[in-house]
């Protein structure tokens, strides 16, 4: 998927007017309207999902920022990092607030790119069981093996697991583990009012 993207400086400025497709999604009640720890760290794995199933998954999300009048939020890549980077897990990890209108254009962008690939996530945890019960390695199927070796592979990039407060994300079995979790999610939120469903949740023992 080529897509292409114009970087412009970063204006933390909030936007003039919130786009109608974030409407869908509740308002918290929490302070500030800041998002929280587990919330800012819950979206950015999701998003860390998605570019391991889809190669170009950074571009993907920009590509569905533009078709869905979002780049009023998500401007660019530098944009986008630097809203990614308020997860603490992230070695880059950026001291700033995530708001929640931040918060619900990524989630908006996660579940339309979750429903596109419906079909593959369901695939691959279709495999995973079958693979889990007669006990075979996954690593015996290939493309199961290759979605859990670029979640490992952009996890170990990207985060710092032990500064962050997550010490048992420190080995592959678990760092695995988290991948198809993190599946399930994104099965979760492809299905009926999965996008609101999964926001909700983001808050939940927050509000």
């Amino acid at each position: 998927m080529s897509v292409s993207a114009s970087l412009t400086p970063f204006d933390n400025s909030a936007p003039e007017s919130t786009p109608m497709i974030l409407e869908n999604l509740p308002d918290p009640v929490i302070e500030g309207q800041v998002c929280p720890r587990n919330t800012r760290v819950q979206i950015d794995l999701i998003l860390l999902a998605i570019e391991a199933l889809e190669l170009g998954g950074s571009e993907a999300i920009l590509a569905f920022a533009q078709e869905l009048d979002l780049k009023i939020i998500i401007k660019d890549r530098v944009n986008l990092w630097r809203l990614r980077n308020t997860n603490p897990m992230r070695r880059a990890h950026i001291r700033r607030p995530l708001s929640t209108t931040e918060a619900k254009a990524l989630v908006v962008i996660a579940c339309y790119l979750a429903r596109r690939l419906t079909v593959v996530i369901r695939q691959l945890l279709m495999i995973y069981q079958q693979l889990s019960e007669k006990q075979i390695p996954l690593e015996q199927n290939l493309r199961l093996s290759n979605y859990l070796e670029r979640f490992r592979a952009h996890f170990k990039s990207r985060m710092n697991p032990r500064r962050a407060g997550f010490p048992l994300l420190t080995s592959d079995e678990k760092v695995d583990e988290l991948a198809m979790n993190l599946l399930g999610q994104l099965l979760f939120c492809a299905g009926t009012s999965g996008m609101q469903r999964f926001w909700i949740s983001l808050f939940d023992g927050e509000v």
